[in-house]
């Protein structure tokens, strides 16, 4: 079990660089000569980084694998470098060179064992593109060179009803997630902080043409959670009007769709510092503080539909009165728990229901959609060296509104 030691520093324009060494002592003095130059020439300002220094444990199997990734060790989910063998190309596979990922909560909930029990090294990641780089000799749909996506899950048992209408994520006999899910060889799944995945072409997806990789990435997950149950509520009609709770990953790009749609949409949030990028920079008609009551009152029954990102805590009785008679609240974010008068359920026959990702055709679709609409995620690019910063970043809700990292740029 070898050990680097690492130590960041940032450049004047704001460049996150650092250097590495096997001896902890050595790397401070190189690093206070370094200093102590550049600083002198002008060349170099040096600021406090959190994680300065950092003590990185590789893997016993770190010099040998064929694919580049981090990784968690533990559930503490600090990630570090790793390297691990991808299995061969079979003959429906496909395989892509990844150029980026998005960061998802799942990303934190998977390594920190927030879902299930992991198995560790865990690579996260499931908002993956990249280019085809080999394809199976039955694979007709890609060909080398494409530009391609995967999802939240790389498998499904294709034979259930709900495999058979291509909607897998709904599978009788469960999913193999991209992140820590049983794969077809008898491994632990492993997602997009690496090199290159091997995926069956069932669950890879074209890109539309001319759109931004980076871009794109965030469509894999956050784009196709708010799409399905717009899609499946008929949430697609001009006219109709649209609530969105929370202005995060996921938020955001359910004000898209909405103004996309020709729908009238309101953003609901607990802080007012998000009112001029609601209506400003996405669109919205309509911007309401959640906690005051008064704003709220003033729409009851007035929402056909409301889409909650949510996951933190949070009254729903509220948001259930502003619905029209037969309205319909989806959640798609994850709250420890669920409170609300029945009442407000039985009275104007409204609904609330939930939502996963989507079908394999679905995702298709959502991202043609997006290729013809111009619809692009809001995102903050960063190196793979950031993602520990990034996931702190995401939990404080620190971050405008996807990170995505650049895996090809600075990964190995």
């Amino acid at each position: 079990m070898a050990l680097l030691w690492r130590h960041y520093i940032t450049d004047m324009d704001g460049t996150l660089q650092f250097i590495a060494c096997s001896s902890l002592p050595l790397l401070l003095g190189i690093f206070s000569l370094l200093q102590h130059f550049l600083f002198l020439s002008g060349l170099v300002e040096f600021y406090p980084v959190a994680l300065l220094t950092e003590n990185l444990e590789m893997a016993s199997d770190s010099s040998t694998g064929n694919c580049l990734a981090w990784a968690a060790r533990d559930k503490s989910g600090f990630l570090s470098p790793y390297t691990f063998n991808r299995r061969a190309v079979g003959k429906d596979d496909v395989s892509l060179k990844i150029t980026h990922c998005g960061i998802c909560y799942a990303d934190v909930a998977f390594s920190r064992e927030k879902l299930r029990k992991a198995t560790y090294p865990l690579v996260p990641g499931h908002e993956i593109v990249g280019t085809v780089q080999e394809v199976g000799s039955e694979v007709q749909r890609f060909e080398v060179g494409d530009h391609v996506g995967v999802g939240t899950y790389v498998n499904s048992c294709r034979d259930c009803e709900y495999c058979n209408d291509e909607l897998e994520i709904h599978c009788s006999n469960g999913i193999v997630s991209t992140i820590n899910g049983l794969d077809v060889d008898g491994t632990m799944t492993k997602g997009g902080y690496s090199s290159f995945i091997v995926v069956h072409k069932r669950y890879c997806y074209k890109i539309p043409e001319g759109y931004p990789l980076s871009l794109a990435a965030p469509l894999l997950c956050a784009g196709i959670t708010v799409y399905t149950p717009m899609i499946r509520h008929k949430m697609n009609q001009p006219g109709k009007s649209l609530g969105v709770v929370g202005l995060g990953g996921l938020g955001h790009l359910a004000v898209k769709f909405g103004k996309a749609f020709g729908l009238n949409v309101t953003v609901f949030s607990t802080s007012m510092s998000k009112k001029e990028e609601a209506l400003d920079l996405l669109g919205a008609d309509n911007f309401v503080v959640s906690s005051d009551d008064e704003q709220m009152k003033a729409l009851e029954k007035s929402l056909d539909f409301i889409i909650d990102t949510a996951s933190g805590d949070h009254p729903f009785d509220p948001y259930m009165s502003i619905l029209k008679t037969a309205g319909t609240l989806v959640l798609v974010g994850a709250p420890s728990e669920i409170k609300l008068n029945p009442m407000n359920l039985l009275l104007g026959m409204k609904t609330l229901t939930g939502s996963a990702t989507g079908g394999t055709k679905q995702t298709q679709e959502m991202l043609d959609f997006c290729g013809a609409h111009k619809i692009y995620p809001e995102v903050e690019v960063i190196p793979i060296q950031y993602a520990n910063e990034a996931l702190e970043r995401l939990i404080n809700k620190d971050v405008k509104y996807r990170f995505v990292i650049d895996i090809e740029n600075s990964l190995g």
